[in-house]
């Protein structure tokens, strides 16, 4: 089987600092992976080089596409989505100008659109309330809902996750999680990149720790939050790791 997305011997730069030296990864159909490791270890470099945002060295295909030569918009209209570290939402516009800002590259007809935001409205009930709402009155755990949202108003096929967690109290990090594995069974594959180690184990189906931008360890997830280099280095501090 095709994975999903496959990455290869991936270099990032930013100028004369190699951000990520040779990673490579792959994510299978219908799984989750997660990307854990400190910060500064090159985990957004590496999802904003597999969204095009970036430029990098190495290989790159989704679906068994190469990606080389594709633009960011074009990435989306295959199926690749990217939830950013901080959401990037635009306060000044309600809940729904978000939510259809999200499918302005899908060229969706109205009887599409129609049932995307209804999926939507149905995955994240208080999106739907707060629909006429401004984006900057929301709540950290509603405007992830919503950065969610955005994301899925584009049918992705694999969502990228960058730091779902970040700034949320645990009760609100556990809904998100949640959520995020109902995507799974639902037919989304997700690359998770997440700080909060104990979490992203716990979610995912696979795992790999970046550390200085290469892969230091990976394996099945379950087998990662047993090994004693991870417990020691990430899993030491609690249920909750400070990002």
């Amino acid at each position: 089987m095709t994975d999903m997305l496959e990455i290869r011997d991936l270099h990032v730069s930013y100028g004369p600092v190699d951000a990520v030296r040779g990673v490579s990864l792959s994510l299978a159909r219908g799984q989750i992976v997660s990307v854990i490791g400190p910060n500064g270890a090159g985990k957004s470099t590496l999802l904003g080089a597999a969204m095009g945002l970036l430029p990098s060295h190495g290989t790159l295909r989704f679906q068994g596409e190469d990606l080389a030569g594709i633009d960011v918009e074009s990435r989306v209209e295959r199926g690749l989505c990217l939830v950013p570290e901080k959401r990037e939402l635009f306060g000044e516009l309600t809940v729904l100008d978000n939510l259809m800002l999200g499918a302005y590259t899908r060229k969706f007809s109205s009887a599409t659109l129609r049932g995307r935001l209804d999926s939507v409205y149905g995955r994240f009930p208080r999106m739907a309330e707060r629909r006429s709402q401004r984006a900057d009155t929301l709540s950290g755990g509603e405007r992830q809902m919503l950065a969610l949202g955005r994301a899925l108003m584009s049918a992705p096929r694999l969502l990228m996750l960058d730091e779902p967690s970040l700034g949320l109290a645990p009760l609100i990090v556990r809904e998100i999680l949640s959520i995020v594995r109902s995507l799974r069974d639902d037919g989304v594959s997700i690359l998770l990149v997440e700080q909060n180690a104990r979490a992203a184990l716990e979610c995912s189906d696979h795992g790999y720790v970046l550390e200085t931008g290469e892969i230091a360890l990976s394996g099945e997830s379950s087998a990662l939050a047993s090994d004693a280099r991870v417990q020691a280095t990430y899993l030491g501090g609690g249920t909750d790791d400070d990002d």
